[in-house]
């Protein structure tokens, strides 16, 4: 799903992730002279802000695609940057202030216990945070293109029902996982498209859940999705706006 090139998903998501981190990151409280774990880092959109506000030698990152891996080393040779996934962290009990996770819960295996994860690599009175677009209220970045999907394909749940993807969803998560006053809000970004084909070309790229589906349709239920998304755009180039859902919980 994500053995991609960064650059790949660079341009399919990081369009929206970038511009995420830092509204993010205000969210989770990141202050200077913390340290803090980015944990399902991807190619590196919150970890270059977490860089920009912390240095490199506070922050930590790890994500379970080595192609990610390995753009985050190169773009960020001096921050830890780790092979693994969210179930089980390889750092030692309370090594960090904070740990956040951005547009991840929604694909770790086991999100109860990567949030647990989490809140164990952090200190007694540090911060759990997680973000994930809003997926199943269809205002996320790939609300469009599931949209267009289903007008083809109504059968085709996509990425409706993921965790953490609905409003409440990520409080129950952390409050689960065993957070304290957990707190949930919804983060909004603004991303301007300069075509409608500059919008739709990243989702022929087979990144994630929309790019494997798109992957697997033949030529000509390609085009029907792609002309129904079209109608999703009919003032392109234009400024388009991303939701996402995201909380944060106090470590016991």
């Amino acid at each position: 799903m994500f053995d991609v090139a960064a650059e790949s998903y660079d341009r399919f998501m990081g369009r929206f992730a970038i511009p995420l981190a830092p509204v993010f990151a205000d969210f989770a409280g990141v202050e200077p002279g913390e340290r803090v774990v980015d944990v399902g880092c991807g190619p590196g959109a919150l970890t270059g802000e977490l860089v920009d506000r912390l240095g490199a030698d506070a922050v930590a990152a790890i994500d379970p695609s080595e192609p990610f891996v390995e753009a985050v080393r190169d773009r960020y040779p001096d921050v830890d940057v780790r092979h693994g996934g969210a179930e089980s962290l390889p750092f030692h009990d309370g090594s960090f202030d904070r740990a956040v996770a951005q547009l991840v819960v929604s694909f770790m295996s086991d999100p109860v216990q990567g949030l647990r994860e989490m809140a164990r690599v952090t200190r007694p009175g540090g911060i759990v945070a997680a973000s994930v677009w809003d997926l199943t209220g269809g205002r996320s970045p790939l609300g469009p293109f599931w949209r267009a999907v289903n007008a083809v394909d109504p059968g085709e749940a996509g990425e409706r029902q993921v965790p953490g993807g609905r409003e409440g969803d990520l409080r129950q998560l952390l409050t689960e996982a065993g957070l304290t006053g957990v707190e949930e809000t919804e983060l909004v970004v603004t991303v301007e498209h300069e075509s409608f084909e500059a919008w739709w070309e990243p989702f022929t790229f087979g990144v994630g859940p929309a790019g494997g589906y798109l992957a697997r349709q033949d030529d000509e239920q390609r085009l029907a999705i792609k002309e129904h998304a079209r109608a999703e755009y009919p003032d392109a180039p234009g400024i388009r706006q991303a939701y996402a859902w995201a909380a944060r919980g106090t470590v016991v």
